[in-house]
């Protein structure tokens, strides 16, 4: 406990019925843009390790503006007027040197998500007009997934490389006074904070997938509220494996290592585990974010001397279980961070922080309140309603989680309809419930399209799956819910499971006899037996898969 920490921290107001937030301090007056915050922070560190990979590739800061500024001249002479620039490359040194290349030239680039399918990937092409995909041949070897537009593969870009493109960029990333970059590179001239940063599709596993429209404002403040919150040391090391189709992904483990001078170390697969450590311990990495599914994984498969420079372990997109917060306690010896975001919130709502907060009252209470998703980050306002009537919830009261804040999105694209549903008054409504409590610490409980109506009463999904793994004695990685269409109620429930140790007629008779209710309890015929349950490529249960194959496999 460090009574002295200045972390202040947010506290519940009731007349508002909302946190009150701790200000969040204003975007340095050089943030102009994203790619203007990096070029000033380049120029100003040039050989501080910037990103690094699996590969082996590495670049200073410097020598990645150099590359990107070589990279936009390129693309300068292959692209046409189109605003959106598509990419299909996985998180490595090429594609954080081609999403700032696209900044350089005053593009927005579109990450497309390659673990999704060609359905999905048609759709953010057609809804951003895409006319050309940056990507490269190895990736198309293991993807099926071909963009239906022009591609440009990334191993063609040095034969196209002129004398003239790197005289012109090294006058720029090394001599060039920084105010006449902007002259020289159009993207620090013409884009803004409040332009396009980037579109960021939805994963779609609750359906179709929005293009989610993130300003430089949105982004940039993103980055600053999680230094204030984290208090990120000046040679942080992030390790980057999410994609950057994810806005975690996009904003953390890409834009918060270029704009801050920290370093961000890549590998293509989260599913490496054995990769991942070995990156880890060779590259000193001190934060991780990821899911409680891969912090598990990455516990089973690589020693905890792996993970000796850890520092932050950011936690996200389900519920960290009890036992695995302790089980990462005692094995690597750190606290376990959960926190909360979504795409349309660039991503980071709330985290927990080992420090101390303190509040305008005197009272200092410890920051990290494990069950939570922790304090919201500097500027966040959070608040619930009641899901129907919409009202304003008192603290402790259970309901639809609302988030304010520079950070939330600026809707979705060409769908004002949807945009206009769950934006109102700068409040986005995340379709999470949960609830505040007295200190300002928020807690989701579910979410809304992972409940059932049966007979009239709203069934939680998660609550039934941890009735059926408590009776199975089974971990969550074995078991999903969902529902499907029935006749009779309308929808039922049905669970997917890998392996319960027991027959579904058994697990049955377990809820029956352990006192979960009626309505919770799925006939044993709506078991399914999966070979794995689905996830998406960053790591949260693929909800759209699990309703898919329940409505393929149950009976």
């Amino acid at each position: 406990m460090n009574p002295s920490a200045p972390y202040v921290g947010a506290r519940s107001n009731p007349a508002e019925g909302h946190a009150v937030p701790r200000p969040l301090a204003p975007l340095p007056p050089e943030w102009r843009s994203l790619p203007h915050a990096f070029a000033r922070q380049a120029r100003r560190a040039p050989g501080r390790p910037a990103v690094r990979d699996s590969s082996g590739a590495a670049l200073s800061h410097g020598q990645t503006l150099l590359r990107a500024t070589v990279l936009a001249r390129v693309l300068a002479r292959s692209l046409g007027p189109e605003e959106f620039v598509g990419l299909m490359l996985p998180p490595m040194v090429p594609s954080a040197v081609a999403n700032l290349a696209l900044g350089l030239l005053g593009k927005v680039p579109v990450n497309l998500n390659y673990t999704t399918n060609q359905a999905m990937v048609d759709s953010a092409v057609d809804q951003c007009r895409i006319a050309t995909v940056l990507t490269s041949a190895r990736v198309l070897e293991k993807c099926p997934i071909r963009p239906a537009a022009e591609l440009l593969m990334l191993e063609d870009v040095p034969a196209r490389v002129k004398t003239a493109d790197k005289l012109f960029a090294a006058a720029v990333a090394k001599a060039a006074p920084e105010g006449a970059m902007g002259r020289l590179l159009p993207g620090l001239r013409t884009r803004g904070l409040d332009d396009l940063a980037t579109i960021i599709f939805t994963s779609g596993s609750t359906g179709d997938p929005k293009g989610v429209m993130l300003t430089h404002r949105n982004v940039l403040s993103n980055v600053l509220q999680v230094q204030e919150q984290i208090r990120l040391d000046d040679r942080e090391t992030i390790l980057g494996v999410l994609p950057f189709f994810h806005s975690f992904g996009y904003t953390i483990g890409l834009w918060t290592a270029l704009v801050l001078g920290k370093s961000a170390v890549y590998h293509f697969n989260p599913l490496d585990a054995r990769t991942i450590g070995k990156l880890c311990q060779e590259h000193g990495v001190t934060l991780v974010a990821g899911t409680p599914t891969f912090a598990r994984m990455y516990m089973k498969a690589c020693p905890p001397e792996q993970f000796k420079t850890l520092k932050h372990l950011i936690l996200g997109a389900e519920k960290l279980k009890d036992e695995t917060y302790r089980e990462i306690k005692e094995t690597l010896g750190i606290e376990p961070m959960q926190g909360y975001g979504t795409t349309e919130l660039s991503p980071v709502v709330s985290v927990n922080v080992p420090d101390d907060a303190r509040f305008p009252d005197g009272r200092t209470i410890h920051a990290n309140r494990p069950g939570s998703v922790g304090l919201p980050v500097p500027g966040t306002l959070v608040k619930t309603v009641h899901p129907e009537t919409g009202d304003d919830l008192p603290p402790g009261a259970t309901g639809l989680v609302c988030v304010k804040g520079p950070q939330v999105m600026a809707g979705y694209l060409h769908k004002p309809e949807a945009t206009a549903k769950v934006l109102k008054d700068g409040w986005y409504s995340t379709g999470d419930l949960g609830f505040v409590d007295e200190d300002g610490f928020l807690t989701i409980t579910d979410r809304i399209s992972r409940f059932s109506k049966i007979a009239g009463e709203m069934i939680p999904h998660v609550g039934v799956e941890t009735a059926v793994m408590a009776a199975a004695g089974v971990d969550e990685q074995r078991v999903a819910v969902t529902s499907v269409p029935d006749a009779r109620h309308g929808e039922r429930l049905c669970v997917l499971y890998t392996d319960l140790g027991a027959t579904p007629e058994e697990i049955h008779r377990r809820l029956i006899a352990a006192g979960v209710p009626k309505l919770w309890i799925p006939s044993a015929r709506d078991f399914v037996r999966v070979d794995a349950i689905p996830i998406t490529g960053t790591g949260k249960t693929d909800l759209k898969a699990l309703r898919e194959a329940a409505a393929r496999r149950s009976v």
